[in-house]
């Protein structure tokens, strides 16, 4: 398969809970190899997608294709294709690091005669080679979230899915997952795709689709994404802010976006805006910060308010998937 290729196809995607449309039209393409990262607030039709995609949901109109074979027709064919890491822990603390590989490698009915090895390469790049003997309680959540990259891996499959890969870990643990995550690319050529709800984590993807209330809003590159807001971002505080709203509109002729008591301004060269900001604003300003755009201010500009760092998803929901998706390996 070419890198031009897509190995992840969508179109006019839906999931209906009754009256609830949770995704609601969804069209992508993800190309062979690229980090094809998932954006959104808990709620956005995130989880849900990506269930589909991994045969874990039917949708309720529209198709969908995973490494060319249609998720509804033939499913089992998908499942041997994938790979997928859970948010909630899908270990079994019980047995070593190696035990569990050895445990999924059985599952999917990978050759006894290939097991070690692939084994050993997983623990070895993943650098779980030392801890391999030792059982799971005794891991860190890192370690634990490696070994689940690990397992993922196990039976090659063409693309992974981690659905917030790096949900409740500290940010060195995050960023040293992503470091083992771009290796793995490298080295393997995987296609990876994921979901995430941290900013600085959907930086490392190829492309990005924002997704909010079920429907995809934007999509392309991190520079591309933010390219649409342009020019710089000046955040001011104000222990007056509807006044100084008002006069920044009236005077300046832009309009600030409220945002958890501060006010956010688009402009296009802040050097230029800042100067006039403190001499013609009567209303009293406390902080006025200036920086270039990030994709948190592309989601705001695109849906009108931020994401935040909150848990996404519930642990009953992906215990649920967790379960459905282990009960049709066995």
């Amino acid at each position: 398969m070419s890198g031009s290729e897509a190995v992840i196809q969508a179109n006019g995607l839906v999931k209906r809970y009754g009256q609830l449309e949770a995704v609601r039209g969804i069209d992508l393409e993800v190309k062979h190899g690229e980090i094809f990262g998932f954006l959104g607030p808990n709620g956005a039709g995130k989880s849900t997608t990506i269930s589909i995609l991994c045969t874990l949901l039917v949708p309720s109109a529209g198709t969908a294709k995973v490494a060319g074979i249609d998720v509804v027709q033939d499913p089992a064919r998908v499942r041997q294709r994938i790979g997928l890491v859970f948010q909630d822990p899908s270990l079994d603390d019980q047995l070593t690091g190696r035990e569990n590989l050895e445990f999924h490698a059985w599952i999917y009915s990978v050759p006894a005669s290939e097991r070690g090895k692939r084994i050993d390469e997983m623990l070895a790049l993943l650098q779980l080679t030392e801890r391999a003997g030792s059982q799971v309680r005794t891991y860190s959540g890192g370690m634990k979230r490696r070994l689940e990259i690990a397992r993922g891996m196990l039976h090659q499959p063409q693309i992974l899915f981690l659905d917030e890969p790096t949900l409740g870990l500290d940010p060195q643990t995050r960023q040293s997952i992503w470091t083992h995550l771009n290796e793995l690319r490298t080295t393997t050529g995987i296609t990876i795709f994921m979901t995430t709800h941290y900013m600085d984590e959907a930086e490392y993807c190829d492309r990005i689709a924002i997704i909010d209330r079920g429907k995809i809003v934007a999509l392309g590159t991190p520079d591309e994404l933010k390219a649409m807001v342009g020019g710089d971002v000046v955040t001011i505080t104000s222990s007056r802010p509807e006044e100084a709203a008002a006069e920044i509109e009236k005077r300046l002729g832009v309009t600030p976006i409220r945002d958890n008591g501060s006010l956010r301004i688009e402009v296009p060269d802040a050097k230029v805006f800042v100067p006039r900001l403190v001499r013609e604003l009567e209303a009293p300003v406390d902080t006025v910060t200036l920086r270039r755009p990030s994709l948190d201010d592309v989601f705001l500009k695109l849906t009108g308010r931020a994401i935040r760092d909150e848990e996404a998803g519930t642990k009953d929901q992906m215990r649920a998937m967790a379960s459905r998706w282990m009960g049709r390996r066995r």
